[in-house]
């Protein structure tokens, strides 16, 4: 009778631990690149390509946080020059137009970040990850090669118009003109 039990419970938890163990991430949707972005139509305005030469003089960093369980509902704030752009959700990204020269990010805990010094038209790509902490998780900061970053941000969605806090510098939104 005993051995019946044993294996009743180890079959109990063996099933589900197997079919998670197995499981696969559905198929991510498909964000737009940034390469996409850039590309000008065909059909351009006057008015249009005034915008457009402006945009190709200003340089666009790249926000991203990976979609994970461990601390999905934390939203830390990212800070550019002392200006908070946005509250990171998870599995989320926005993109922020900067003139270009030397801009400082970070986190909201000033703990991590780093200074950068953008080249007009370029595209940078800085990664948000939460690290534990005695309370709760804090975010990370990372600057990312250009490859690396275009490759992961293809996996996560635009972030969510509500989480924005400031428009006039975060321009790549869910919503907004540019995507």
């Amino acid at each position: 009778m005993r051995v019946f039990i044993k294996l009743a419970l180890i079959a109990a938890f063996a099933v589900p631990t197997a079919a998670l163990a197995y499981a696969q991430d559905p198929k991510p949707t498909e964000s737009p690149t940034p390469q996409q972005e850039a590309k000008p139509s065909t059909d351009v305005k006057a008015g249009d390509s005034e915008q457009s030469k402006t945009d190709s003089q200003k340089a666009t960093i790249y926000f991203y946080r990976i979609k994970q369980f461990a601390g999905s509902g934390l939203e830390p704030s990212v800070y550019c020059d002392d200006k908070e752009l946005a509250r990171m959700d998870n599995g989320r990204y926005f993109g922020v137009t900067l003139e270009p020269g030397k801009h400082t990010c970070r986190m909201g805990d000033k703990q991590t970040g780093f200074e950068l010094d953008m080249k007009a038209g370029e595209d940078y790509y800085a990664k948000v990850t939460l690290e534990a902490g005695f309370w709760k998780g804090h975010g990370r900061l990372t600057l990312l090669q250009k490859e690396q970053g275009a490759f992961e941000m293809k996996k996560v969605k635009l972030l969510g118009a509500d989480k924005v806090k400031d428009r006039s510098l975060v321009t790549i939104f869910e919503g907004s003109d540019k995507k």
